[in-house]
């Protein structure tokens, strides 16, 4: 079979999948889901032997340290996908809400009800554990997800596949439901791309040149996030204690992701007492420290920070460091360099609390917390697809409710147009 007679099965197959999963019951799809959680868990020696292949290839093939943890298995980790999709069993299945409803003067009972978007093609790089996510969450959310990760967990997420489809039997529910690409050959993505008869909305996950590229070739809508600039400002009205564990935790936690702050804005107000113990800090840590002229006056050993250090998206230990006069400056520089992404203030004064808030236009904006908690999990929505920082349809971390749409239901006792 060619590229091409393949791409176009799997598309075909997931639009009938699709169709049947519109009007799965709740509770079959939340059964299947428990089984997928349990497979995953009773199956780890499987996943994490598929996992070592991939994570030897990539340490032979020098990728950072950075993109091999993304791609690492572990079981603390496989523990935390089962219990991400226990976390969406748990959660209301949005599908059939009426989302707003009236009766008009002529007897016409209107209403607006959510239904499934159809079939999600998901692109994504690295992280295996985006394959149950998505799977779950497409699958709660009555729709068909073609998956297809990067060729460097290949291994992994066809191993995780298997026990995902091996569910989708079991539960009766159509095994084309979830699909994984089997192929490397990037000939397949631009296939895919071009199957706009089949495939309803298109998801990248991954570096920005990945995202560009999907965006560029893809004739299907796309929802997406290039790039992660994420700030924190600490304001001259912070609690510096709280300060400092938030920006620890926004850098150090788990640098190689797109929530992870890039960017610390200091008010030259607390610069003095706040950048030697943060730099401390955040070296401890083996954090690359970069920053403006007037930072490397506090901290003179700095690295100094260039221009294009203020638009990176480092995905590593290596953060920039700038001194601001103001909340206007601070707000400034994330309109200029920031990607609407997460943006965070720490600060104990409420009013500039909220208009930071109302002026920085971002994602998620968060006052005295962590830009690591921009999360679908974190947020209550169980796990999540991803991050958009679109306008349109969906907007931040991306769960059940932003995987699906709506139609109008109209129901009449013989009403016509005059």
């Amino acid at each position: 079979m060619s590229i091409q007679q393949y791409v176009e099965n799997v598309a075909r197959q997931a639009k009938e999948a699709s169709r049947l999963m519109a009007s799965a019951l709740p509770g079959r799809k939340d059964e299947a889901l428990a089984h997928m959680a349990d497979g995953l868990l009773a199956r780890r020696d499987e996943l994490k032997q598929a996992n070592q292949k991939d994570v030897e290839a990539a340490q032979s093939a020098g990728l950072s340290a950075a993109l091999v943890d993304r791609l690492r298995l572990s079981d603390s980790r496989i523990q935390s996908m089962a219990e991400g999709i226990r976390a969406i069993i748990s959660l209301r299945d949005p599908v059939g809400e009426v989302m707003d409803g009236t009766v008009r003067p002529n007897g016409l009972r209107i209403q607006k009800v959510r239904v499934p978007i159809g079939v999600i093609l998901m692109i994504y790089e690295s992280r295996p554990n985006v394959t149950a996510d998505a799977a779950s969450l497409c699958l709660k959310s009555g729709n068909a997800v073609i998956l297809r990760g990067g060729k460097e967990a290949l291994n992994s997420n066809l191993a995780i596949a298997r026990v995902l489809g091996d569910v989708l039997v079991a539960a009766n529910l159509p095994a084309h439901a979830v699909q994984m690409i089997e192929t490397p050959d990037r000939l397949a993505v631009d296939l895919l791309l071009e199957a706009n008869d089949f495939i309803d909305l298109v998801i990248p996950r991954g570096g920005e040149s990945l995202i560009r590229a999907v965006v560029e070739k893809s004739s299907i809508p796309v929802i997406k996030h290039y790039k992660g600039v994420c700030h924190v400002y600490v304001d001259d009205e912070a609690d510096l204690d709280m300060a400092e564990r938030i920006a620890v935790n926004a850098k150090v936690q788990r640098p190689g992701v797109c929530n992870a702050m890039e960017t610390l804005l200091v008010h030259k107000g607390v610069a003095e007492r706040f950048l030697p113990r943060i730099a401390q800090k955040m070296r401890q840590a083996g954090v690359e420290l970069r920053g403006d002229e007037l930072t490397r006056c506090f901290v003179p050993d700095m690295k100094p920070a260039t221009e294009e250090d203020w638009y990176t998206e480092y995905l590593d230990l290596i953060l920039s460091v700038r001194v601001v006069g103001s909340l206007d400056e601070a707000v400034a520089h994330i309109a200029k360099y920031g990607s609407s992404h997460t943006d965070a203030i720490v600060t104990n004064n409420v009013r500039k609390a909220n208009e930071f808030v109302a002026r920085v236009d971002s994602s998620a904006v968060l006052v005295n917390a962590s830009t690591r908690l921009n999360d679908g999990g974190e947020f209550g929505l169980g796990a999540e697809i991803g991050i958009s920082t679109d306008k349109i349809h969906a907007r931040g971390p991306m769960g059940l409710v932003e995987l699906t749409t709506y139609k109008w239901v109209v129901y009449g006792d013989g009403q016509v147009r005059t």
